[in-house]
C-alpha cells in the first residue's frame, strides 16, 4: 500500500526537516530561502494506518541546473524520519514529487544530495554528476540529476 502523500504548506513539514537535516542547530537553520519562491511546492508523506504524522518531506522549486538550458526543478529538504527509513516512504514521496514537477513543466530534476544518501538517490534513477563536495553545515554531497517520470 502506497503511503498517503500531499502538497502541503511548508509549516507542515518544517519540524521533520529541522529534526532530520539540522539536528542540534537552531530551528532557523532549516528555513530555506527557496521556501518563499512563488512556484515552490512542499510535499509530505504520512505514517501508516491513515495517520497524520509527517514521516517524509521534500520541497521543489523551479531552478535551472547550472550550465544546462533544460527547464528544471531543484529538490531541497528531502528527509525521512529515522524510524521509517527503508520502508518506502521517501521513495513513494519522491516519485509523486517528480510527477508533480513534470506536470509543472520540468524536463529534469536535480539536487545536492548527501553522500550518505547516494544509494537512495541512485536507486531512484538519479545519477551523481561530478566530484563530491562539502556543504556546511550538512557535510559531503554529490550533485544528482534525473528526468522526472
Amino acid at each position: 500500500m502506497e503511503p498517503r502523500t500531499a502538497v502541503v504548506p511548508v509549516e507542515e513539514i518544517f519540524d521533520l526537516r529541522w529534526r532530520v537535516l539540522r539536528p542540534g542547530l537552531p530551528r532557523e537553520s532549516a528555513i530555506f530561502l527557496e521556501d518563499g519562491h512563488p512556484l515552490a511546492f512542499h510535499m509530505a508523506a504520512y505514517g501508516g494506518d491513515g495517520g497524520d504524522e509527517v514521516v517524509a518531506c521534500v520541497t521543489l522549486f523551479p531552478e535551472r541546473l547550472p550550465g544546462d538550458p533544460a527547464i528544471a526543478h531543484r529538490i531541497r529538504g528531502m528527509a525521512s524520519a529515522p524510524e521509517v527509513r527503508g520502508r518506502g516512504y521517501g521513495a513513494a514521496l519522491l516519485h509523486v514529487a517528480l510527477e508533480q514537477a513534470r506536470r509543472r513543466g520540468a524536463e529534469l530534476v536535480w539536487c545536492n544530495g548527501r553522500t550518505s544518501a547516494r544509494g537512495f538517490w541512485e536507486g531512484q534513477g538519479f545519477t551523481a554528476v561530478g566530484e563530491e563536495f562539502v556543504l556546511e553545515p550538512a557535510g559531503p554531497h554529490f550533485l544528482f540529476v534525473a528526468k522526472p517520470v
